[in-house]
């Protein structure tokens, strides 16, 4: 999949944070929801730098896609809150839950809307080539911050 786009390979990381959504709703034990955590945790931050390293970055520079990139910084800003929050608490307690299930919410209506509205809008002000460029760009920054966000779990 050399050629897919930084739209695509985007979807294809949502894709892959609903199925852990989903992984962990059905999770038997507590271990187990403990490792479904942790990879949703490390996944969710390395793709939020790599996205905001590359999409972000070219919409901010952008008048007109300037706004949505701004939007969906202090969206993930706010995902990385609900995580601090989530480790200052008794694993899967009663609060935990709570906290969870809102930051799950949250990230759910923030990918819906990236895939909905921004990805769209961005794809109308974007070449070809230049989202060519950013999907090539977002799978050589991925791993690296993927690698950044296991040092710091």
């Amino acid at each position: 999949m050399a050629s897919a786009d930084i739209f695509d390979r985007l979807k294809q990381d949502h894709d892959t944070h609903r199925q852990l959504f989903k992984k962990m709703a059905d999770a038997k034990d507590e271990d187990q929801l403990q490792k479904l955590f942790e990879q949703f945790k490390v996944e969710v931050t390395a793709h939020a730098a790599a996205e905001e390293e590359t999409l972000y970055a070219t919409m901010l520079a952008r008048p007109d896609l300037r706004e949505d990139a701004q939007h969906s910084v202090s969206e993930h800003k706010e995902i990385d809150d609900y995580l601090e929050e989530l480790a200052e608490l008794k694993f899967n307690g009663e609060a935990w839950r709570k906290k969870f299930d809102q930051m799950k919410k949250r990230y759910l209506h923030h990918i819906d809307e990236e895939e909905e509205e921004m990805f769209p809008d961005a794809a109308k002000d974007l070449t070809a080539q230049e989202e060519e460029r950013l999907g090539k760009l977002f799978a050589k920054r991925k791993p690296a911050e993927l690698e950044r966000a296991e040092s710091e779990n």
